[in-house]
């Protein structure tokens, strides 16, 4: 028998090519853009900040091997230590996910574009202080900015209409793609050399989702992130060597992506590559929670207060309905035991009840001294989730883009509260104008944990001035946040 398969090498794909020729070629002009992704620098390293406080984030962080040292190395921001950019990029992306509290972006796939900066700040501080080594200029931060931008759109657009988690793999091979095409253009890798390192990632085994979903949710979906983006530096490196590509990665027959990961189907793609996702990307300003919740948890803080108006307590309810959209019932929607933090801040029972019970929903209450409150579980079995059809479109609908949840209190005594409806979330670009203040405050406060006064003030004076920042060197930005 014979196998009628052709030896003849492909041209590449066209997916691989339009990412290459948007980050080699597209110039981005919108000033939105560049605004918007200076507030999502700043909120990102923020987030990494907060998770400095935790010892299951921080056992993680470090050289692979103690005591290493790398001259010229990218230094991981609010630690002493200087890494190799592929272990850096670990630690930036691992410190920026860790607590659930960065930017996201909700379509047909979900995921959190910022992820991406764990590379592209890694890279962009170890080829700076290698050029200013040898007497030549560094990257400034606009450099960061724009690939941050570029990022970001290759993940989003992706994103829109193609969705990994239906054939079980998890939102952060987006996050390696976009990284490696990013980060290989930062390198100054050629194209081809670029389409390569592309294909690398494509080909590469990518992460099922099962540390996501109950009954195995854990830490890991904590580091994944910081996995990807590491992994898109070491691919970038090795392309940067030669090393070949693989051309048809997403479209050979049999073994390409398509037939043995996405069911035999191909990538849709609902728009061509610009700024769109950078401009629109959602913020986690008041809660580090499953973004599919945020609006849940605001309108449970309404109810809470509510509630001590009325002289109730959550003793007095008899069952909490959540108006909400399917995905949020496909990720979130969890009963039975919770095993730990990972386990809890992914259930929106726990996510609601902890602002009904308290009144806040910080990092804290998700570890076992919170959790231990018997009336957390209590509540959480009387809360239930059923799907409103139009909240579903809604936030498919590229206009509107909604994460609609709608709360209703009923009492035991047969009484019920008003429904409390929030359909966007105070990160949403509708709510920019009252989001983006709240957004500083909570990087002043993540600041804070870190820093003394005055290098607190050093940072913020450069990271609120747009044209000061853009035209700083990556070294000299990031030195900034050395303890």
């Amino acid at each position: 028998m014979s196998a009628n398969i052709s030896n003849i090498r492909p041209k590449h794909d066209k997916v691989l090519i339009d990412i290459v020729d948007y980050v080699t070629k597209y110039n981005i002009t919108s000033k939105l853009a560049y605004e918007t992704a200076r507030n999502c620098l700043i909120d990102t390293l923020g987030c990494g900040l907060e998770a400095l406080e935790y010892p299951a984030c921080t056992k993680l962080l470090g050289p692979i091997v103690q005591g290493t040292v790398v001259p010229n190395g990218a230094k991981v921001p609010g630690t002493q230590f200087q890494l190799d950019p592929v272990q850096a990029a670990f630690n930036i992306g691992t410190m920026i996910r860790w607590l659930d509290f960065n930017d996201t972006w909700l379509a047909a796939e979900w995921g959190h574009p910022s992820d991406n900066l764990g590379g592209i700040l890694a890279v962009a501080d170890w080829l700076s202080r290698t050029a200013q080594a040898n007497g030549r200029k560094p990257l400034l931060m606009k450099d960061v900015l724009t690939g941050m931008i570029k990022a970001h759109e290759i993940q989003g657009c992706i994103a829109l209409e193609n969705s990994f988690n239906k054939v079980g793999l998890d939102h952060v091979v987006l996050v390696k793609v976009a990284s490696t095409a990013v980060v290989a253009q930062m390198l100054g890798l050629t194209r081809e050399e670029i389409l390569n390192a592309v294909s690398l990632a494509w080909v590469d085994g990518q992460s099922m989702r099962t540390y996501r979903h109950a009954p195995n949710t854990g830490s890991r979906k904590s580091w994944a992130a910081g996995d990807a983006t590491s992994r898109a530096v070491r691919l970038a490196l090795m392309a940067r060597t030669g090393e070949m590509g693989y051309p048809s990665v997403l479209t050979a027959k049999t073994w390409g992506f398509y037939d043995v990961l996405f069911k035999g189907n191909a990538f849709k793609f609902q728009r061509p590559y610009g700024a769109y996702v950078m401009e629109n990307v959602l913020f986690k300003i008041s809660f580090p929670a499953e973004f599919h919740s945020q609006t849940a948890v605001e309108a449970a803080m309404t109810l809470h207060e509510q509630l001590r108006t009325l002289g109730k307590t959550v003793e007095d309810i008899k069952k909490v309905t959540i108006r909400t959209h399917e995905a949020c019932i496909r990720i979130i929607d969890k009963k039975g035991p919770l095993n730990n933090p990972a386990d809890r801040d992914h259930c929106i029972q726990y996510m609601v009840a902890v602002p009904l019970i308290f009144g806040r929903l910080i990092a804290s209450d998700y570890e076992d001294k919170v959790a231990a409150d018997p009336r957390i579980d209590r509540l959480r079995e009387k809360i239930v989730c059923i799907e409103d059809e139009r909240y579903t479109k809604d936030y498919h609908n590229p206009g509107k883009r909604s994460i609609a949840n709608a709360l209703t209190v009923e009492f035991k005594d047969g009484k019920r509260m008003q429904e409390a409806v929030v359909e966007y979330p105070i990160g949403h670009k509708r709510r920019r104008k009252d989001g983006i203040p709240l957004l500083e405050q909570k990087f002043k406060i993540n600041l804070a944990r870190r820093f003394p006064a005055k290098q607190q003030q050093l940072i913020l004076q450069l990271s609120l001035d747009q044209k000061r920042l853009e035209s700083t060197s990556v070294c000299d930005f990031v030195d900034l946040f050395v303890i």
